[in-house]
C-alpha cells in the first residue's frame, strides 16, 4: 500500500463514489403579498427536509416584471428566533424595522437582520425597480442566542475569481474569502457562484457541513446529479469537496452550508420557537402589541417584543389563525 498522496482527480473520484447521493428538493409556488401577489418559489422548509445546517427557509423570486406582478410589498410583520438574509440579483427593496433601521437592499450586497427575541419589519420594492430578482433566506438562531437583542448588518463582498467562475461569499468562508458578518449562529456558509458556460468547479468545503445548492438561473449538476431551474440539491456531512457544473448557457448558483443545528425547532408563520406553547405566546403578544386582539392578563408586566414603528407606513399584517393541531418540532 503506497503512502503517496493521490492526485486531485483520484481524490475527487474516491469522494464522489461515497457522496453521489444528492437529495433533490423541488420548489412550491407561494403567493407573496399584494393584490396581484408576486409568486415566490420555496424550497425550504419541506416535509422531508426542514434544515440545512441552521438554514431553515429559502424563497427564490424573479426575474419578475414589476409592472405585471406589482413587485414586493410585504408590510410590517414579526420575527422571533431567527435571522433574515436578503440577497438581490436585480432591483431594489427598501427595508424598515422596529429597531429604527432603514436600509436599501441592493444587488450583490448582504442585508442581515437578526430578530433575536423579537422584531417587526417591512420590505417593499422601490418605484424605480422594473425587474425584481433575488432570494430571501432565514436561518434559525441556536438556543444560546435566540433571545438576544435584535441587530442589523450590511456587507458588500468582493468577487473572487475562480477558473471558469466567480464567487461572492456573503456569510462564512469559502475559497479564501471570509465574510466579517457576525451571524450569532456559528459555522454557516452562504455564497453566490457565477459559472461560465460549460464550466465545472470543485470547491474545498468543510466535511462537518451539510450543503445545499440552488439552481438559480438554469440547469446545473451537483456532484453529478442534475438540478433543474429552481431546484435545491442537498448533500449530507462527510464530504470535503463540492462539484458544480453548468450547461452551455452558464449558471448562477446559491450555495448554502452549515454544521447541523442539532436542535429541534418549531417554525410557524414568521416565528421560530422550541415548543407549541412558545409559538402561541409569540402570536398572542404580537396580536396584542399591534392592536389586533386584546392583551392577555398572562402577559401583564412583560416587556414588548415587537417594538415601536415609524408613522405613515402601510398597515401591518395580522397573524393568521393557529392550526387546530399541536405544532410539532422539526430538525
Amino acid at each position: 500500500m503506497s503512502n503517496q498522496e493521490p492526485n486531485p482527480a483520484e481524490r475527487v473520484l474516491e469522494w464522489g463514489q461515497l457522496c453521489t447521493d444528492v437529495e433533490v428538493l423541488t420548489p412550491r409556488e407561494v403567493p407573496l403579498g399584494g393584490i396581484r401577489a408576486m409568486t415566490v418559489y420555496r424550497t425550504l422548509p419541506q416535509r422531508q427536509r426542514s434544515l440545512v445546517g441552521a438554514w431553515c427557509f429559502l424563497d427564490h423570486y424573479g426575474p419578475d416584471e414589476v409592472a405585471q406582478t406589482g413587485g414586493m410589498e410585504v408590510p410590517r410583520h414579526p420575527h422571533t428566533g431567527l435571522a433574515t438574509v436578503s440577497w438581490l440579483f436585480t432591483g431594489r427593496i427598501d427595508h424598515l424595522d422596529s429597531h429604527g433601521v432603514e436600509a436599501a437592499v441592493l444587488p450583490g450586497e448582504l442585508n442581515l437582520m437578526i430578530a433575536g427575541q423579537g422584531i417587526t419589519h417591512q420590505e417593499i420594492s422601490t418605484p424605480d425597480t422594473t425587474v425584481l430578482h433575488g432570494v430571501q433566506l432565514w436561518y434559525a438562531l441556536p438556543e444560546s442566542t435566540r433571545f438576544s437583542a435584535h441587530d442589523f448588518a450590511h456587507y458588500a463582498p468582493e468577487p473572487v475569481a475562480l477558473p471558469g467562475a466567480s464567487l461572492r461569499v456573503f456569510i462564512g468562508s469559502l475559497a479564501g474569502s471570509t465574510s466579517p458578518v457576525d451571524t450569532r449562529t456559528p459555522d454557516l456558509l452562504g455564497a453566490e457562484l457565477m459559472l461560465e458556460p460549460g464550466a465545472e468547479v470543485i470547491l474545498d468545503v468543510r466535511s462537518d457541513f451539510e450543503h445545499a445548492a440552488l439552481a438559480e438561473s438554469g440547469t446545473i449538476t451537483l456532484n453529478g446529479t442534475e438540478l433543474r431551474h429552481r431546484e435545491l440539491g442537498y448533500t449530507p456531512t462527510g464530504a470535503d469537496t463540492v462539484r458544480l457544473a453548468a450547461g452551455p448557457e452558464g449558471a448562477r448558483v446559491i450555495l448554502l452550508g452549515g454544521v447541523p443545528l442539532g436542535e429541534q425547532i418549531v417554525m410557524w408563520w414568521n416565528f421560530i420557537g422550541r415548543s407549541h406553547d412558545e409559538i402561541v405566546e409569540f402570536r398572542r403578544r404580537y396580536q396584542a402589541e399591534l392592536g389586533f386582539e386584546p392583551a392577555d392578563p398572562r402577559d401583564t408586566g412583560k416587556p414588548g417584543l415587537f417594538g415601536p414603528y415609524a408613522e405613515g407606513q402601510p398597515a401591518p399584517l395580522p397573524a393568521p389563525p393557529l392550526p387546530t393541531v399541536q405544532l410539532r418540532p422539526r430538525g
